[in-house]
């Protein structure tokens, strides 16, 4: 069954003023939403945030189930794979793959796999069968769930 994963949090679009915020994320999680959000290191520790650190990140959230961080930076990545959690980073990469062994793929690029995650966030269309893959990432995960 395929899984659907709130991009920062997102589930009805885009919204940066909450995004990559700990209270967005787990109100994501409450609705069984999977979620992916952005890690950097920041002052010796690790923060919330896309571009730049928004809160210290609370590490329970790290290994909520159906979790994927995205660590923005190598010293967050070097961290977060201590950590034990599921981690990537990449940056125009077609497919990066997480410590988990989860395939994640750049929107656009659709790797047929039990452990791919098919990334929908740039107005690219997806295949109309999406049962063999693991997840689907995007800003509407509440539209893609229906």
């Amino acid at each position: 069954m395929t899984i659907y994963i709130a991009h920062r949090g997102n589930i009805n679009g885009q919204n940066p003023d909450f995004e990559n915020k700990i209270d967005y994320l787990n109100n994501a999680i409450n609705l069984n939403y999977g979620v992916e959000f952005d890690v950097m290191f920041y002052k010796n520790g690790l923060y919330l945030g896309h571009d730049e650190p928004q809160e210290k990140l609370e590490l329970n959230l790290i290994h909520k189930p159906n979790t994927f961080v995205h660590a923005k930076d190598l010293d967050a990545l070097e961290l977060l794979l201590k950590l034990d959690c599921n981690v990537f980073w990449h940056e125009t990469d077609k497919i990066t793959i997480t410590n988990k062994g989860f395939i994640w793929c750049f929107p656009g690029v659709f790797v047929k796999s039990n452990l791919a995650v098919w990334l929908d966030l740039h107005n690219k269309p997806l295949p109309n069968i999406i049962n063999d893959i693991y997840g689907v990432c995007g800003d509407y995960a509440s539209i893609l769930k229906k």
